[in-house]
């Protein structure tokens, strides 16, 4: 009897909450320049006080962008370029001005086995140059497959750092497995200690780190302007990509409860909810492949004010929706057929600027 309701509630939860892209308006009025060419896979970037950029290039290059010029900087510690992993997100300490600690992650061989895992870590630039570089968190077990590294962080004003790491395509291990790395979302100190108020921290062989688990591959993560909440966003397998927002030691059910299906169309599971796991607040079928996240607060863009924007790396657009607190009651596409979206910031001058493969950065800008 319990089974028939829960997939009752899926059936009804699904009718709120799915959207049909295909249904979905194009929004004609604004358009792009390009800020920055000549970038092949632009996973995250960081306006710097002066107004300078740093870039993330999954090939393993982080560019410094400056009055047209681009700069290579050094002293990045091993990236390995592996599948769908290299260089990824990149974060600004919110004291930066007086500390100067920068945060990324990257795809790391370090450990005893085989393979690679996500890795985080923080440093401070002198000239071109990364230095005194530390490596404050590293994944294990290192594995073969090449997919589902997450992976984006978060700095809250109390200097928490959030960040996230998929399940390294082995969904029956990791995201329910609180002694093991992958399909979570992790919660440090700015210095990479870990908070003993942490949802698992005197849980018996836990990583002490996990915030959230039943991930699985957050590459979108943001914080709301004015609840302060974690936001993020996770692509699912064939459909169900999902909008969350975490909450500390939460389930979020990847792969017990999906509204996805395997690539070849068969059943992960019949459920869309079960007790004790946390549901989306949106979801995509087909799925969009959702990358980068950002909140909307400028006076740039008056009608989009306190919008989500979500990059689709699959249909090519930039995902505009709408909200009324904490439902997704409309979306639109910006930048449509551009190229694959990656990763989008609001900068200091209130412009939204996107990270587009192949391209570059470009700004969205009013045709008007």
């Amino acid at each position: 009897m319990k089974s028939i309701i829960y997939v009752l509630f899926g059936v009804i939860i699904s009718s709120l909450m799915a959207c049909a892209q295909n249904k979905n308006n194009t929004n004609l009025a604004y358009t792009h320049q390009v800020i920055v060419s000549g970038l092949k896979n632009p996973w995250g970037f960081v306006f710097l006080p002066d107004n300078a950029m740093l870039i993330t290039e999954k090939s393993g290059s982080l560019i410094h962008f400056k009055n047209g010029k681009k700069t290579t900087i050094a002293g990045l510690p091993d990236i390995a370029v592996y599948g769908q992993g290299g260089l990824m997100d990149i974060a600004l300490h919110p004291n930066y001005k007086n500390n100067g600690w920068i945060y990324f992650t990257y795809a790391s061989s370090q450990g005893d086995t085989n393979g690679v895992n996500t890795a985080l870590a923080r440093a401070q630039l002198k000239n071109s140059t990364l230095v005194n570089l530390e490596i404050l968190y590293k994944a294990t077990p290192n594995v073969d497959a090449g997919q589902h590294f997450g992976s984006r962080i978060v700095i809250d004003t109390n200097n928490y750092v959030y960040f996230s790491i998929g399940d390294r395509g082995n969904r029956d291990l990791f995201p329910q497995d609180l002694t093991t790395d992958g399909g979570k979302i992790y919660r440090l100190h700015d210095d990479g200690s870990i908070p003993k108020n942490n949802p698992f921290y005197n849980t018996l062989n836990a990583k002490k780190a996990i915030y959230s688990f039943g991930h699985r591959n957050p590459q979108g993560m943001a914080i709301h302007p004015e609840t302060g909440e974690i936001w993020s966003h996770e692509h699912g397998p064939k459909g169900g990509d999902e909008i969350n927002i975490i909450k500390a030691g939460k389930n979020y059910g990847w792969p017990k409860v999906t509204f996805g299906k395997n690539y070849s169309g068969t059943p992960i599971t019949n459920q869309t909810q079960a007790p004790g796991m946390r549901a989306p607040i949106h979801y995509w079928t087909p799925s969009i492949a959702p990358s980068g996240m950002a909140f909307v607060t400028s006076s740039k863009y008056p009608d989009w004010t306190g919008n989500v924007l979500v990059g689709s790396l699959k249909f090519q657009y930039l995902n505009n929706c709408f909200l009324d607190g904490e439902k997704l009651i409309k979306e639109e596409q910006l930048l449509n057929g551009l190229g694959r979206i990656r990763s989008v910031v609001q900068g200091p001058d209130g412009y939204l600027y996107v990270g587009v493969e192949n391209l570059g950065i470009v700004k969205i800008v009013s045709k008007s």
